[in-house]
């Protein structure tokens, strides 16, 4: 069953990273394996989000969010969204940016470093809205408890996280921005470049969640219509089957999807770029890791779940925040990409250590005399 589920997954990474040495050497090797990782772990709970919703969907729309889905979701976001944003950043045509990034390299490098502060700015605005959000809500499981208790308390303040990434910006553009990185090591002032593409990035995340919550709001409605229909059909004695959409409902599911799914993608696409700032590496890492993300949604669905490992969510998000401020360190000064890729994998791997403990403690305290006192403060994360 692995093999099966995993087996188009495990011939790209290895057609990927092969494909990587013979561009880039074994350093090539090591930043694309790095991104896969980083986009599987970034990823995993848009995995464990999708098979949630992709049980109740007809086999046909599974199919279609399966096929026509990965397309949208390996060649569109994780393909042509970098090249979009380099041509934008560096103002180039598309083609000219490929072609510059295969042709003249030292020219396509400079280019991206000059653009690399409004490029820094709009991800790491949008990264750091991820991280807000996540650490200003009040959760039932809690990782660092002694940290996350008091910033959810403080999450009840409406707009705290818009306030926060705002005010960091205004920090960003008044020290990093005035002695921005360029290429030749010289430096230069991109305060207003800097705050122009932070605003941006924040106005990007707020649209995409917008839309995220549209289609939410969607389904919610499509549920409470669902439940409705299964009491009538207890009141009049007729049986009760779980009900499987179709239709309209299943398109809107779809659409919601795909923005979920692309909100996801923006992280790892913007994270990518504080690791490497080559097409040709983005598109192999993130392609490989959008394929292992498909194939988990597929997993998640027809053989159970694998969010017992309660605190992934956590790590990834941590990782989101670790490189929301990486990306807004780099705009003055360069960090390796080793460095900042082995960031997120440490919390990644931190996370899932931690949630294995969880689970034996559960499974201690429960084999013992189902005692509250290890369970209670296992649930709570400490």
């Amino acid at each position: 069953m692995v093999l099966k589920t995993f087996g188009w997954s495990f011939a790209v990474t290895a057609l990927g990273l092969v494909a990587a040495v013979f561009y880039g050497g074994w350093q090539a090797f090591g930043i694309v394996a790095i991104l896969s990782i980083l986009e599987i772990s970034l990823s995993f709970d848009n995995a464990v989000i999708n098979a949630g919703i992709l049980k109740k969907m007809s086999a046909f729309w599974q199919k279609i969010f399966l096929t026509i889905g990965i397309l949208i979701a390996v060649f569109g976001m994780r393909l042509v969204f970098p090249v979009v944003i380099v041509a934008i950043s560096a103002q180039l045509g598309p083609i000219e940016a490929i072609d510059l990034s295969f042709n003249d390299p030292d020219r396509y490098k400079e280019l991206v470093t000059d653009a690399h502060p409004s490029i820094a700015a709009f991800g790491g605005m949008f990264l750091l809205m991820i991280f807000l959000d996540f650490i200003f809500e009040d959760r039932d499981i809690k990782w660092l408890g002694w940290l996350e208790r008091p910033l959810a308390k403080l999450g009840k303040v409406d707009m705290l996280s818009v306030c926060v990434a705002l005010i960091i910006l205004m920090i960003t553009a008044m020290t990093f921005a005035t002695q921005a990185h360029q290429h030749g090591g010289g430096h230069a002032n991109k305060a207003e470049t800097v705050m122009l593409s932070g605003i941006a990035g924040l106005i990007t995340y707020l649209v995409v969640g917008g839309l995220s919550g549209f289609f939410e709001k969607k389904l919610e409605d499509e549920e409470e219509r669902e439940h409705e229909a299964e009491e009538e059909a207890r009141k009049a004695g007729k049986p009760v089957s779980g009900v499987v959409l179709a239709g309209k409902a299943a398109f809107f599911m779809f659409l919601y999807l795909e923005v979920l799914d692309a909100s996801f993608s923006f992280d790892g696409v913007i994270g990518a770029f504080a690791i490497t700032n080559e097409i040709v590496l983005m598109a192999l890492g993130l392609g490989i890791g959008a394929m292992y993300v498909r194939s988990l949604t597929v997993y998640l669905v027809r053989q159970g779940t694998l969010d017992d490992y309660v605190y992934l969510e956590h790590g990834a998000h941590y990782a989101i925040g670790a490189l929301a401020v990486i990306l807004l360190v780099t705009i003055q000064h360069e960090i390796n990409e080793l460095i900042t890729g082995s960031v997120g994998v440490i919390l990644i791997g931190w996370s899932f250590w931690s949630s294995v403990r969880r689970n034996k403690r559960l499974a201690a305290a429960g084999g013992d005399d189902g005692g509250s006192g290890p369970k209670a403060e296992v649930s709570s994360g400490v």
